[in-house]
């Protein structure tokens, strides 16, 4: 191993900043549930209307799901790094407005704003944690406890909002992000380096509302969708939202200084495997609709209970990551990511073997799905951003995380749709028939159409009415959890096949002296300072494109 090679890989420092790192990845997956426990209290506070308290939960993922890409393009311009601390004080700060918001109105301008904190926050964590680790093993590492980390979050914070609602005001939900953003505050101008694209280019203005017409009708369609079926409008809003990305990708081709430089999609491998993590998230929430659902409204576990039951498939999450990374030193990439895609796939085959009674299967199957699942995203993330320019990992992980959500709304919409068609059929055949006849006819309607509202239904009814009405609803609801399931199946099993196929001549990055020097010794020069250890690699011949190395200071 030559010098500047052994001189790429990280040590202490590089790995100290990426745990530093983690705080705001894990805030910002932590928020996306935090409030699950907080409605009552919210309710009973600040009194929202019904469209106000779909507002208070749904305006933080589409803030962040539509400046994903504005942002990752904006840190590659001005700095990851000073886009990472201007996100955590943004957070912060939207943090405190929320815990002590006294209307609804307050309440969800305060998630907005966190929502366009954690914009920032996330392609900046993952952008930079690709320019810590310039060696190859190490980056697969840490991106694989990157995915780790992001997919715990989320049911993390469901269990941190109950417990903290159990021994404080609804607020202090939001008031645990401030010592970790004060923590990262301080931290973060030590031990984490800048690095941002040295000829960026204009930024374009126009860009921005035209990525988030793209990116926020389709995602709003789908999730009403997925909601509440789909019809006219709703089809309307996804068409108006692909019209209008149609222009964003044009812009994109034709402009002088793109916000997303059409050069990404050159690189081998990057538009696979951004197509292959929006398959990984379909089914994430895809089955999360699911399972969520059956513990709490089919096995009748509180909200508490259901999310304390939730974390153990979380225990073998968090070891999926790196351990397909170090599998993937030894065998082709594409092969362990095509098995990733199978063992999801077995995940979703157990899910169609529950019945109303079966928490332990239910369980394990969620833990198998969702290993399989951190495996795809964690070799497919280290892969997209080993073939992008260093110069350009901010609009990569922005493209990446966008990507995530589009999956995301799209599993729930879809497999949604298919379980919502199997409950619907199924009640209209065995609704009860020996229900009271002063029963209003939209109780009924509830009761056919969603388990939320059958259950609300036969908790209105006395005797054994109620009982069979739940117990039907119940049935119903899993039968069509287990059709959603062979759906799945089916989905991840081709996804398995596209993966061996588009990614099996894509080889791992591998260090270049020769380049590595040169690059590293033009970024040193270029802002008058000595040259930093860990420059970015190079690629050899025939592999991923060779990489420049972004400035630091």
């Amino acid at each position: 191993m030559t010098s500047t090679s052994a001189n790429s890989r990280a040590g202490r420092k590089e790995w100290t900043a990426f745990a530093v790192l983690m705080l705001p990845l894990l805030l910002v997956s932590m928020d996306v549930s935090v409030l699950y426990f907080a409605l009552p209290e919210i309710s009973a506070q600040l009194r929202p209307s019904s469209t106000q308290q779909l507002w208070i939960f749904d305006i933080y993922g589409f803030a962040l799901a539509g400046l994903l890409i504005t942002m990752g393009s904006l840190g590659d311009r001005i700095g990851r790094r000073k886009l990472l601390m201007i996100g955590a004080t943004a957070f912060g700060a939207a943090s405190v407005a929320a815990a002590y918001a006294n209307s609804a109105e307050m309440l969800i301008a305060a998630r907005a704003l966190l929502g366009i904190g954690g914009a920032t926050l996330m392609p900046s964590t993952m952008a930079l944690s690709r320019n810590l680790f310039q060696d190859p093993k190490q980056r697969a590492t840490a991106i694989g406890i990157w995915s780790g980390a992001m997919a715990g979050g989320v049911a993390l914070g469901s269990v941190l909002g109950g417990f903290m609602l159990t021994h404080f005001w609804w607020g202090s939900v939001f008031l645990v992000n401030l010592p970790a953003m004060v923590l990262l505050l301080v931290l973060a101008p030590v031990l984490v380096p800048e690095f941002k694209d040295p000829a960026p280019g204009k930024f374009d203005l126009l860009s921005v509302p035209l990525s988030m017409g793209a990116v926020l009708p389709v995602i709003y369609g789908l999730k009403e969708a997925a909601a509440h079926g789909f019809s006219g409008p709703r089809a309307t809003w996804i068409a108006a939202g692909l019209l209008v990305g149609a222009a964003f990708v044009h812009r994109q081709r034709t402009h002088a200084h793109p916000m997303i430089s059409p050069d990404l999609f050159r690189s081998r491998g990057f538009g696979s495997s951004i197509g292959l993590n929006l398959m990984a998230q379909f089914a994430v929430m895809g089955s999360a609709l699911f399972t969520t659902q059956y513990l709490q409204s089919v096995l009748g576990k509180s909200p508490l209970e259901a999310a304390l039951w939730s974390l153990l498939p979380s225990v073998v999450v968090g070891a999926a990551g790196p351990a397909s990374a170090a599998i993937a030193q030894k065998v082709n990439r594409a092969y362990v990511i095509s098995g990733g895609f199978l063992v999801a796939a077995a995940g979703f085959g157990l899910l169609t073997l529950a019945g109303t009674d079966s928490l332990w299967l239910v369980l394990i199957a969620a833990g198998v799905l969702a290993s399989g699942i951190v495996t795809v995203m964690s070799l497919i993330t280290d892969m997209a951003l080993g073939a992008a320019p260093a110069e350009k990992a901010g609009s990569a992980s922005s493209l990446l995380e966008t990507g995530q959500e589009f999956g995301g709304a799209l599993g729930m919409a879809l497999l949604g749709v298919v379980g919502n068609a199997v409950y619907r059929h199924d009640m209209s055949d065995k609704l009860p028939a020996d229900l009271p006849s002063g029963l209003p006819s939209e109780a009924l309607d509830a009761a056919r159409e969603t388990l939320g509202g059958a259950t609300a239904v036969a908790g209105r009814l006395t005797g054994p009415a109620g009982d069979e009405l739940l117990g039907a609803a119940r049935e119903a609801f899993t039968h069509g959890m287990r059709v959603a399931s062979v759906a799945g199946v089916l989905v991840l099993v081709a996804a398995a096949v596209v993966a061996a196929l588009a990614l099996r001549h894509i080889r791992a990055a591998a260090p270049d002296a020769e380049d590595t020097a040169k690059t590293a010794e033009e970024g040193a020069r270029e802002h008058g300072e000595p040259l930093a250890s860990g420059a970015e690699q190079g690629t050899a011949p025939g592999e991923l494109r060779p990489e420049t190395v972004a400035g630091r200071r």
